[in-house]
């Protein structure tokens, strides 16, 4: 197998340093300000962002990244703050849907704007439009959907 040619070696680490790095700031950016993890943020928008703010269990761990228990686990700590309650499935017994509450719309009302203010001021001032439009188009090549 042959090695990584130093260009590539260096985008591949610098893709992970900068997403450990920025994850790790705007995790404790949100935690220092308003009590809310990153990964429990990340759950509020998607939700905030689905049809009647709702959705099955397993598509909103796969939209968010996270295992089906984790985000079991964390649904668990969001239904018990009162931001998000679970609604069973009409056709299936097994599954439930994780639905934002109002009290999930008005804590993503408070947390959004630092979050998004920490987003540009920690990686989006750093690069130019061209850049953002660049950069854009590596996800969406890398992910298909990754910039929607």
């Amino acid at each position: 197998m042959d090695d990584l040619t130093p260009s590539e070696l260096a985008a591949w680490r610098g893709f992970l340093r900068v997403h450990a790095a920025l994850t790790k700031d705007l995790d404790r950016e949100l935690e220092v300000a308003h009590g809310l993890p990153l990964s429990s943020y990340e759950v509020l928008i998607t939700l905030h962002a689905a049809p009647e703010r709702r959705l099955r269990m397993s598509e909103l761990a796969d939209r968010t990244l996270l295992s089906r228990s984790g985000m079991t686990r964390l649904v668990d700590r969001l239904e018990k703050s009162g931001v998000v309650a679970r609604d069973a499935c009409g056709g299936d017994a097994r599954g439930s849907f994780a639905c934002l509450t109002a009290e999930g719309v008005a804590l993503l009302r408070r947390v959004r704007p630092k979050h998004l203010a920490d987003v540009r001021e920690r990686f989006l001032r750093h690069l130019d439009p061209d850049d953002l439009t660049q950069l854009a188009g590596v996800w969406e090549r890398l992910l298909p959907g990754a910039t929607t």
